[in-house]
């Protein structure tokens, strides 16, 4: 068993060697068990990434929304049965999806966060644009036009991948949202929303992210993406701890993204 243990410095150098910056909005992924024995636990990396991206930049989460079980029918609606059960989205207080991983969970519930509204496209961020980032994010077609992520690629942040597997670098579910694709599968899905008086309950359209967007591409094809993008030679790949990583430019890899789902099955 190796006796190294990794510690909140050593994480910042190594996000500082990858190239990330001062001033950075960085929308990170992690699979924090391939980091290593890191000292402090999930914290350490995410004040690691505070710390890089310092008083000026941005640290953003994709979270989802965790209710444990699978409420929804085949319509997308809730099930009867369950329907009086089902605690209502309140950003200040929901829970990140489980399958997200332990970095996710520590940024939503971190002292001073904001969530956004949007459910299932929600995003957590802190920092100094955290609330711009987070606010008023649109219930219908929550990854499109006025999102989190749009914001994050008009601002020219950044997408880190901490030892995640490429096919969940969500910002593509933004550059799927944008291609011009014949076909793209749409859904209903219903929630019920906190509101100061009570639960509202919302149907809210948006494209397919369970699966590809269009009939043809394998389920992992946002890993083919980023590979084909990496091949370029865009993006920069590093250790972060002991995990591979992987850095890029939002709206590089968005207009990459789109490009390749246009070439292919536009």
């Amino acid at each position: 068993m190796s006796s190294r243990v990794i510690t909140r410095s050593g994480l910042a150098e190594d996000l500082r060697r990858i190239g990330l910056a001062a001033g950075d909005s960085v929308m990170v992924h992690a699979a924090f068990g391939k980091v290593g024995p890191v000292l402090g636990g999930p914290d350490a990396l995410v004040d690691a990434l505070i710390e890089t991206v310092g008083p000026e930049g941005t640290v953003l989460s994709y979270q989802d929304w965790e209710l444990g079980v699978d409420v929804w029918d085949e319509h997308g609606r809730v099930r009867p049965e369950l329907r009086d059960h089902v605690p209502p989205y309140d950003p200040a207080t929901a829970r990140p999806a489980r399958d997200h991983g332990v970095l996710a969970a520590t940024i939503g519930t971190r002292e001073g966060v904001r969530r956004s509204g949007n459910p299932g496209a929600s995003v957590a961020a802190l920092g100094a644009r955290a609330e711009e980032f987070t606010a008023a994010h649109p219930l219908d077609y929550g990854y499109g036009e006025d999102s989190p992520f749009a914001r994050l690629v008009a601002v020219g942040g950044r997408v880190l991948m901490v030892g995640a597997p490429l096919d969940t670098m969500t910002i593509l579910h933004h550059a799927e949202h944008l291609a011009d694709l014949p076909g793209k599968r749409r859904i209903e899905i219903e929630y019920p929303l906190a509101t100061p008086t009570g639960t509202a309950w919302r149907v809210v359209e948006e494209f397919d992210t369970s699966e590809p967007v269009v009939p043809g591409p394998p389920e992992d094809y946002f890993r083919l993406i980023v590979e084909d993008f990496l091949a370029t030679g865009a993006g920069v790949r590093g250790p972060v701890g002991e995990a591979d990583s992987v850095l890029v430019d939002a709206p590089a890899m968005v207009d990459f993204g789109v490009r390749w789902l246009e070439s292919r099955y536009g």
